[in-house]
């Protein structure tokens, strides 16, 4: 196969969108448009990555970064003016040139590898990627020869006539060209049409008709198509790639109660028999083991679960869960935290830049923040790891099968050793030793027969 270069076209404003954002920039899934056609197009083996841009292209360069080679185009008109302002950077190139839309994010690697296979196989100087859509509405169509099947050329909707816009084939704004064949074709453009813009579906006009061969392969499944052009079409992207994840992890082993109410970002890895319920939104680069129950209503940003974790109306982001922990209802693991196998934390727990060992646990209502907790701990009811003098953060640290009663405050920085004990109400300041008994709150004081007759009645 020949070398591939893929050219994506982002230079558009989006005016449907309403938006400062540039539109490629608008995410499907966690990710800009153009960065998930980005992603797509290197998995078929490109050696370059072209993205023209245009409105915001100062934005769409600074989150690309050196993901890709930049072109800008200045003034916008039209594709096939798009393509030829990246002739000076692509002009000797030899090879295909894979170009797509940076509104398109379903596309899917399979159908790209398809268009690429039709492309070298049939030696066709331009091979268009094509759908079959029963309303066609909004789309350029595609015009074969009577009999033969031969592609003709595209035809704008625009510019169609009635029995050419009663075609269902339609473009899907994805081509493989011909390197070499493809910078002629588009100095023979013409703005005669109903926009006054250089289409670069004319090239396959221009091509058959001077002898050159073009191909087509339609698409099985017409949502990869979809381009996002308003709010109304980035929530049905939304939707059509949640379903197809959905359907992805469901055909792996995983149980998702409600796919509907459920968010699985794709770059998301699951473990066989894990149970997803009803509510739960999983992002970045999370990864769950396997045998777990996730949900419901519960947030994992780019979270690292074992085995057998339970973890219910939780958030958590940037941190990990070990195996068999149990965690929730009402709780939030904050970055840079790991608990530690067969924890257990529940009602109301906030845990910070902590590592909490084996078996421990946190019943209720507390927070532990810069900590190092060992394991068999037990964190009493309303327990605090006071972090912050109001200048810097200090750790905790709390030793092996330590217990902390209820409503105790641990003035960092501090050590409690292993298999200590902390009285409850205690606010704990030094450090206490292995196998000691600390408490520290004012002794108590009764006056008996304090209250009388007189004690309660208005003044």
């Amino acid at each position: 196969m020949k070398p591939i270069t893929s050219l994506i076209l982002a230079a558009g404003k989006g005016t449907r969108m309403k938006s400062k954002l540039p539109k490629v920039l608008h995410p499907v899934a966690g990710k800009p448009m153009v960065e998930r056609v980005l992603e797509t197009v290197k998995t078929v083996g490109t050696e370059r990555n072209v993205v023209i841009v245009g409105f915001g292209g100062e934005a769409v360069q600074a989150y690309l970064g050196d993901t890709a080679e930049f072109v800008t185009q200045t003034e916008q008109k039209g594709t096939g003016h798009a393509v030829k302002q990246a002739k000076p950077l692509l002009g000797d190139y030899k090879g295909t040139i894979l170009l797509l839309c940076g509104d398109t994010p379903l596309v899917t690697r399979e159908s790209l590898e398809a268009l690429l296979k039709e492309h070298e196989e049939t030696g066709a100087a331009a091979t268009v990627l094509t759908a079959h859509m029963a309303n066609p509405t909004g789309y350029g169509r595609i015009i074969r020869e009577d009999g033969t099947g031969k592609v003709l050329r595209i035809v704008e909707e625009k510019d169609g006539k009635p029995e050419e816009l009663a075609v269902q084939e339609i473009n899907t704004g994805m081509y493989a060209f011909d390197s070499e064949k493809l910078w002629p074709c588009l100095e023979q453009l013409s703005d005669d049409n109903a926009q006054g813009e250089l289409y670069i579906t004319d090239v396959v006009g221009i091509s058959v008709n001077q002898g050159d061969r073009v191909s087509a392969y339609m698409m099985t499944n017409e949502e990869e198509s979809l381009g996002v052009n308003s709010r109304a079409q980035l929530a049905e992207a939304e939707r059509i790639l949640r379903e197809r994840t959905s359907r992805h992890f469901m055909d792996l082993g995983v149980t998702i109660i409600d796919p509907a109410s459920t968010y699985i970002a794709p770059e998301v890895v699951i473990g066989a028999d894990t149970v997803i319920l009803p509510g739960t939104l999983l992002e970045g680069e999370t990864v769950i083991g396997e045998g777990c129950k996730i949900g419901p209503h519960s947030r994992l940003t780019n979270v690292n679960v074992g085995n057998e974790v339970v973890m219910h109306f939780t958030y958590a982001h940037d941190c990990e869960v070990k195996d068999g922990a149990d965690i929730g209802p009402y709780v939030h693991l904050r970055p840079n935290t790991v608990i530690g196998e067969s924890v257990h934390i529940g009602n109301f727990v906030e845990v910070k830049n902590s590592i909490v060992g084996k078996g421990t646990k946190f019943p209720h209502l507390s927070y532990i923040g810069d900590s190092d907790v060992g394991s068999g701990v037990n964190i009493g009811c309303g327990t605090i790891t006071v972090n912050y003098d109001g200048k810097l953060k200090h750790r905790t640290k709390i030793g092996d099968g330590a217990f902390v009663g209820c409503n105790s405050n641990l003035v960092a920085p501090v050590s409690v050793g292993d298999y200590s004990y902390i009285g409850a109400g205690s606010t704990i300041t030094k450090d206490v030793p292995t196998k000691s008994l600390a408490v520290g709150r004012a002794r108590q004081i009764v006056k008996e027969n304090w209250v009388t007759d007189d004690t309660f009645k208005k003044k």
